[in-house]
């Protein structure tokens, strides 16, 4: 005799939630340049607005909260900026090892560096970040105190925005690797949407984790914008009447296929794309709070299988975090602080003038050490996990973890809690991948990482088990 397939249930976690929005849009006229090849410094406008969403998470009988905050911002130029925003998350309250300070890594964001004031609009930075900082206080307090009982419950689908950008050479027989849509190559378009519900049932927040890079809007581009993010919030924020965190996934490798333009239509529509599947997975859930279960078989006309819907007896309220650190070689030939500062006062082209200085603020960063400690966070939620990963790294590694943290569902957020470049496989430093040579760490990093974060969440499930 078969036995009757088990009920299916969302991964789940019963705690409680608290959620803040604040507008982080900065002033016209700031430094803004993301791309060598811009022809402007600073932004002239705003396609849309910039959002910091703060959420908080409690289990059951812990009083020291998680906070994810989400926000609409690019990518960490050095150790100042990101030091500066970590000291705001601790002073409102939330603890080491306990929050993930996501950026969405839009190209069309300001700068938010302090060392890059010197630049045309670098007089707003300044300002600009403590409006960030005052913000993020803000919106942390407030979620700690409007907090109450729900439920996150998770969901997995797919888009097909996202498509492998490392697309070989034709003109170099494959030897080099370019930035830009492969169509020969498959990508990993999985969407994991994250549903908050408060004890009524009504939407309280929306977590989308997705790998694609927001680089649609590029250097013909002068607008301050969240790229396709933006109108994925508006698609999805329109349906639920809840704020939407966006939370980038593994995307080194991946990218929307029409992009690099400044035709703020083609962002939109790529948001569209985004946020309708968002809503596709979210309608495809059970009733907050419920299961599906078999019934039997019917007989009318043909025999039918029943299932139908119960309230789930049993949602795990159990919470808990580990910290890995990994420490990552740096190349040997990165250039010295001093030989970057000539090699800028040498340089007469724009473009490398801008890829200098970049390289400059990573130099700083690094210091003179041989490897940066970079710590990783792990969350367990009920039968959700998180973890974090501070680098741009390639989409490979969160199937790879996924896999490993299976049947649970996995969060996979990077550009988080800081960060110093591409971690790419070891043959895109053979094919000399963009990736590959703006990374400061050594061939050989990407796997490392890896092999301990794997290795870290197997362990992290075999001890929950215990």
């Amino acid at each position: 005799m078969i036995n009757p397939p088990p009920p299916f249930t969302s991964p789940s976690f019963r705690g409680r939630f608290g959620v803040a929005r604040r507008d982080i849009t900065p002033p016209p006229g700031i430094y803004s340049r993301n791309w060598g090849a811009a022809t402007s410094d600073v932004a002239m406008g705003v396609h849309r607005p910039l959002t910091l969403t703060v959420l908080t998470l409690h289990g059951e009988g812990d009083n020291a909260p998680l906070a994810i905050l989400a926000l609409d911002l690019g990518w960490w130029r050095s150790a100042q900026e990101e030091r500066i925003l970590k000291e705001a998350v601790l002073a409102a309250g939330i603890a080491q090892g306990r929050y993930l300070i996501a950026l969405s890594h839009t190209h069309a964001g300001p700068v938010f560096c302090p060392g890059q004031t010197e630049q045309p609009g670098g007089e707003k930075i300044a300002d600009y970040l403590q409006s960030v900082v005052s913000a993020m206080t803000g919106a942390i307090g407030e979620a700690l105190s409007n907090a109450q009982p729900g439920l996150l419950e998770t969901a997995t689908g797919s888009c097909g925005l996202a498509a492998n950008r490392d697309f070989p050479d034709p003109e170099r027989n494959g030897e080099r690797l370019l930035v830009g849509w492969n169509p020969a190559a498959e990508a990993d378009q999985t969407v994991l949407v994250g549903r908050m519900t408060d004890a009524q049932g009504r939407a309280l927040a929306t977590l989308v984790n997705y790998a694609c890079h927001p680089t649609i809007l590029a250097w013909e581009n002068n607008r301050i914008s969240p790229d396709f993010v933006g109108a994925m919030r508006e698609v999805v924020e329109t349906e639920t009447g809840a704020p939407t965190l966006f939370l980038q996934g593994a995307s080194g490798d991946l990218a929307p296929r029409h992009q690099y333009v400044g035709d703020l239509n083609v962002a939109d529509r790529a948001g569209r794309c985004l946020g309708h599947a968002v809503l596709s997975i979210l309608f495809g859930m059970p009733e907050p709070g419920g299961e599906l279960v078999y019934r039997g078989a019917v007989e009318s006309g043909a025999p039918l299988a029943l299932w139908a819907t119960r309230p789930r007896t049993s949602i795990p309220t159990d919470l808990k975090t580990q910290t890995t650190e990994i420490a990552l070689p740096i190349k040997p030939d990165l250039p010295s602080e001093a030989a970057l500062l000539e090699a800028i006062r040498q340089c007469s082209d724009r473009v490398e003038g801008e890829r200098l200085a970049r390289k400059l603020f990573l130099r700083r960063s690094l210091g003179d050490g041989e490897a940066l400690v970079s710590p990783h966070y792990l969350w367990q939620c009920g039968e959700i996990v998180f973890v974090s990963v501070a680098n741009e790294v390639y989409s490979s590694l969160q199937s790879t973890l996924r896999a490993a943290a299976a049947p649970r569902p996995l969060f996979v957020i990077t550009v988080a809690n800081g960060g110093r470049g591409y971690l790419s496989p070891a043959d895109s430093y053979r094919l000399n991948s963009y990736a590959s040579w703006q990374s400061p760490f050594a061939e050989g990093c990407f796997e490392q990482t890896i092999a301990v974060l794997e290795s870290a969440v197997r362990s992290f499930q075999t001890n929950e088990r215990r």
